[in-house]
């Protein structure tokens, strides 16, 4: 399983764990937290980017990941995600650098799972 595909599934499985037990305090955070991340008066690319910048000062290796993968959908490129990789460092310090070297192979894996053809049980007919 890759890098990606393991950290989707996991955090897939847990999400839905966490809402089966219906517990509304945690319910609406998690609404928030959603409804944040919307359109607004700040597209989602820089929510996004933001989401991330913070993700890295914060040194939340899962939050990391989760804003890396919503850049790579918002079509963030290398040398933007590089210009927030530097402001997360300089903000944060050295101390961020661990996070940061796997900040780049996650963004490396989302590239590359992208980039890999699709399976034959995925093709779609007409």
């Amino acid at each position: 399983m890759s890098l990606v595909s393991e950290f989707n599934d996991y955090r897939q499985r847990m999400n839905e764990k966490i809402m089966a037990a219906d517990n509304k305090v945690i319910k609406r955070f998690f609404n928030l937290d959603t409804n944040t991340y919307q359109e607004g008066a700040l597209d989602v690319r820089t929510k996004e980017m933001l989401g991330l910048a913070c993700s890295m000062v914060l040194r939340c290796d899962d939050c990391i990941k989760y804003h890396l993968g919503k850049c790579h959908e918002e079509g963030i490129n290398d040398t933007e995600i590089y210009e927030v990789f530097a402001i997360a460092n300089l903000i944060g310090g050295s101390i961020v650098i661990p996070h940061f070297r796997r900040a780049v192979e996650y963004w490396e894996a989302l590239k590359e799972e992208s980039a890999a053809p699709a399976p034959p049980h995925a093709e779609h007919t007409a």
